[in-house]
């Protein structure tokens, strides 16, 4: 019998009943808020819909922000968080300019005029914290329809996350909760390593 249940701290025991729901309801799929992000959100979902981050992918995470914009995962979970700060435009953004580089030269151009309205001009409907020189100088750009017409926003956009969202990220309610429940599970099965007492002493005699 198994008696690593009954040795974990009851914190333990409520947090692996609960943490598994409160997290698979904040990695729910957003509303999409533009054509283009629901064709980008839809291939993201599909290798990460209904799984949960493991302590290992938590800890990758922590190493650095580029290992959480580089995870399917991680940009999902990050994506999730700044939902709940009210800024998932910025990630968003980077995602749509990742997405806008690889689309077929011949549409470019109408691709590039899109995202700029959808997120750079004054005023758009998930308009990204840019300065005014660099709206300006994307503004420009576009009209070429190059690949790295959104090359310079999307940094800037990239190191506000890095240096303000990215940090408090790391502190959340969210991450915590991961760690909380992979610790719990580890002292679970540590538990269940003992062998039970009675079969023991039933082998000894």
């Amino acid at each position: 019998m198994c008696k690593g249940l009954a040795t974990l701290p009851a914190t333990c025991l409520k947090s692996a009943k609960d943490i598994k729901h409160k997290i698979s309801f904040l990695l729910q799929k957003p509303e999409p808020q533009a054509v283009d992000q629901k064709e980008i959100k839809e291939k993201t979902a599909t290798t990460v819909t209904k799984r949960v981050p493991n302590a290992a992918e938590v800890e990758k995470w922590k190493e650095s922000f580029c290992h959480v914009m580089s995870s399917e995962m991680g940009r999902t979970v990050f994506t999730s968080f700044l939902k709940s700060e009210f800024s998932q435009e910025n990630v968003d953004f980077w995602i749509a300019c990742e997405d806008y580089k690889k689309t077929p030269p011949s549409k470019m151009a109408t691709k590039a005029k899109q995202m700029y309205q959808q997120y750079v001009e004054a005023d758009a409907p998930n308009e990204v914290n840019l300065d005014a020189a660099t709206r300006e100088k994307t503004r420009r750009e576009i009209e070429s329809g190059s690949p790295s017409c959104f090359d310079e926003a999307q940094k800037m956009i990239y190191n506000l996350m890095e240096k303000d969202s990215y940090r408090r990220f790391l502190k959340s309610k969210m991450i915590q909760e991961i760690c909380q429940k992979e610790s719990c599970a580890a002292q679970e099965k540590k538990g269940c390593d003992w062998p039970d007492s009675r079969q023991v002493l039933a082998g000894g005699a």
